[in-house]
């Protein structure tokens, strides 16, 4: 699984990543977390809000920093 957090680097890009981390941790979920700073690159993932989150290419949260629940919930299948 690739999980993705998109963000320049402010303190909720900084927090987000950080909690999808903990999550993988807690879960023991086979995931690679890939930290994406570069603007161009977020865009090109039609992305224009940061934080994000994309799990295996699907964006599923944009513009906060979304729950420990919500991120158990895409990467347990």
């Amino acid at each position: 699984m690739e999980i993705k957090v998109l963000g320049p680097g402010c303190p909720k890009c900084q927090q987000t990543e950080k909690i999808v981390n903990e999550v993988v941790a807690e879960t023991g979920v086979d995931a690679q977390v890939e930290k994406v700073t570069d603007v161009m690159e977020i865009a090109k993932s039609g992305v224009f809000m940061t934080p994000a989150v994309m799990v295996d290419g699907e964006v599923k949260s944009v513009g906060k920093i979304p729950p420990k629940d919500d991120i158990r919930g895409w990467i347990e299948k």
